[in-house]
């Protein structure tokens, strides 16, 4: 069964965040760091500080979307709460 993920990243330059949703986090966090993205290919190196699990698509692509709504306050808090699977 293929498994969605919705994670967030952070640069290590100015703090940002970039949201985004794979099947696979750590290859994608590795795409970042390499440049592949030309949205965060500026600002790297990029830490992985969130990542939620999703068994559709469509359900990543919701909350992935919801997330790039909120403002870095709501990020932290999130960061921090039970629902981060890096926290387990």
């Amino acid at each position: 069964m293929i498994r969605y993920y919705v994670y967030i990243i952070q640069s290590e330059v100015d703090g940002t965040f970039y949201k985004g949703y794979s099947t696979n986090y750590l290859q994608r966090l590795e795409e970042h760091n390499s440049g592949l993205s030309q949205y965060t290919s500026r600002k790297t190196p990029w830490k992985l500080v969130y990542v939620e699990e999703f068994v559709s698509k469509t359900e990543a692509l919701k909350r992935e979307k919801m997330l790039k709504k909120q403002n870095p306050n709501y990020l932290n808090w999130l960061i921090e709460q039970n629902s981060n699977i890096l926290k387990r």
